[in-house]
């Protein structure tokens, strides 16, 4: 281990970890929600099988990470009565004089070796007690995957590490393969708001990494007895989903009123992301944040559709009165792609070709497009009925849903397929192996079979796409269609698939 600096010569940091880690000393940590992720099982799997010497929880902010790490502490501490001493929790965005620390990381577990733990970290394992390193948003640490690295290579530990920008944590998780394993953590699920709001669990139909399912015709059909079976409850909990979106803090304090919870998301997570998270990039080049707010607010307002370039260079003159070109907008939006506030879903390659088409925009929860365009849009059916004029753009927000549902599912690889000379557009493709899977999404009351399933049909007949079936994504149940081979599945369904 790195001996160079001794941050315990720094009393404020001395203290800081202290009170930050009050297992130490006998007391309690802070009341925690009671109600327990997806996410919390599947990381404490990882730690009890260790294929791998680290796990990398990702996820866009305020969806719950931290409070994942720390119900996994209150675990460890309770029922399986691991010595307190063992375990050592950082958060890095606490406090910023952390990350000016040379190696922080590598230091702070020095620290803790001589000043906590009372022995190395082999030690400790030699003697069968293995301890545990939580470190909480690491990204904004230059180089927090070499430090990683040379814990996991030299200790034997159990390492969890936290993140919220994609394209950070994926750097530096490239850089550790073979010694990471990674958790993508969203919004709630729709079970998972059955199970926060009403006390409720559903099971998932997909098994975690068994993506190879959808490629069976009765799985989707499945589907739709799955949420017949539970159709109740399934239909309270899209509703509140409907109305709110996925985010934590909208159904945990759900006698709280849509426009203060859409002020904290705004808050603590849009601006977050703009003024902090996106504001350095490499080299420590400055970004501008109002063209960073300006491209995102775009991705609100066309989320589930794919603009043209010239669309987008258009509108942001007019805002912006400023020349700014594709290329600078293309940057942009992936910035925003790799905080994870929007999904960018390309254009599906085929034969090795590249396909010329805009990005596909699907914002990463529809809350908070409400939140931040000020803008709430009824998906739920009854609430939409009454309003008949919001069809189409709800039928753009449920688009954007469904992309960004595919898009968190862990190594499915998602295209869409835009118009073509011979051709009509595809909403969304799933390439599962050497197969296709076409998804048209078609929320409305009245489904033409024919011509709703123009596209679908199109994909399904060309025998170079590979596609055993498709799937009509819709508004209600038990929607017919003439083709066997097209599966319908309605959105509230379809979102009780993980």
């Amino acid at each position: 281990m790195v001996r160079g600096q001794k941050i315990f010569d720094k009393p404020e940091l001395d203290d800081f970890l202290r009170n930050t880690n009050p297992w130490w000393q006998g007391k309690p940590a802070k009341i925690l929600p009671t109600y327990r992720r997806w996410a919390f099982h599947s990381l404490l799997g990882k730690l009890e099988t260790r294929l791998a010497p680290a796990v990398v929880l990702r996820g866009v902010r305020q969806v719950g990470k931290t409070t994942v790490q720390e119900q996994v502490i209150q675990h460890l501490l309770g029922e399986e009565r691991v010595n307190a001493k063992r375990i050592l929790r950082v958060q890095f965005d606490d406090l910023p004089s952390l990350a000016r620390l040379s190696e922080p990381i590598l230091a702070i577990v020095r620290w803790f070796e001589t000043q906590i733990l009372g022995a190395t970290l082999n030690e400790s394992a030699h003697r069968g007690e293995q301890t545990y390193l939580f470190f909480d948003e690491v990204q904004n640490l230059s180089d927090w995957a070499a430090q990683i690295k040379a814990l996991v290579d030299h200790h034997t530990a159990h390492v969890v590490v936290t993140g919220s920008s994609a394209l950070r944590i994926e750097a530096g998780r490239e850089s550790l393969a073979g010694r990471v394993t990674t958790l993508e953590m969203g919004t709630l699920l729709l079970r998972e708001i059955a199970g926060l709001r009403f006390g409720e669990e559903l099971d998932p139909l997909l098994p975690a990494n068994g993506f190879e399912r959808l490629l069976d015709i009765d799985f989707w059909r499945d589907l739709n007895r799955h949420g017949e079976r539970h159709r109740e409850l399934r239909d309270r909990a899209f509703a509140a989903f409907a109305e709110r979106g996925g985010y934590p803090i909208a159904h945990a304090r759900a006698e709280v009123e849509w426009p203060a919870v859409a002020d904290q998301l705004n808050e603590t997570v849009i601006r977050r992301v703009i003024q902090h998270d996106l504001r350095v990039g490499e080299r420590g080049r400055k970004r501008d944040p109002q063209l960073i707010e300006e491209v995102f607010r775009l991705g609100c307002r066309y989320t589930g559709q794919a603009p043209a370039p010239a669309t987008l260079i258009t509108e942001l003159k007019d805002v912006l009165g400023a020349n700014i070109g594709w290329q600078r907008i293309r940057t942009y939006l992936q910035f925003l792609e790799s905080s994870l506030l929007l999904r960018l879903v390309r254009p599906l390659e085929l034969r090795l070709k590249r396909v010329r088409g805009a990005f596909k925009l699907c914002v990463a929860d529809h809350g908070l497009r409400a939140s931040w365009l000020e803008e709430s849009i009824p998906l739920d059916p009854q609430k939409l009925e009454a309003a008949p004029h919001l069809t189409d753009l709800a039928g753009h927000i449920a688009e954007s849903i469904v992309g960004a549902f595919f898009t968190a599912i862990p190594h499915l690889d998602l295209a869409h397929f835009p118009e073509r000379a011979t051709e009509p557009e595809v909403d969304y493709v799933l390439t599962i192996g050497e197969k296709r899977i076409p998804v048209e999404v078609k929320y409305r009351r009245r489904i033409d079979a024919h011509r709703d399933t123009l596209g679908l049909r199109s994909f399904l007949e060309k025998t170079h796409y590979n596609a055993p079936f498709a799937v009509l994504v819709t508004m209600l149940e038990n929607v017919e269609v003439l083709d066997a081979r097209i599966v319908p599945v309605s959105l509230r369904s379809l979102l009780l698939m993980r």
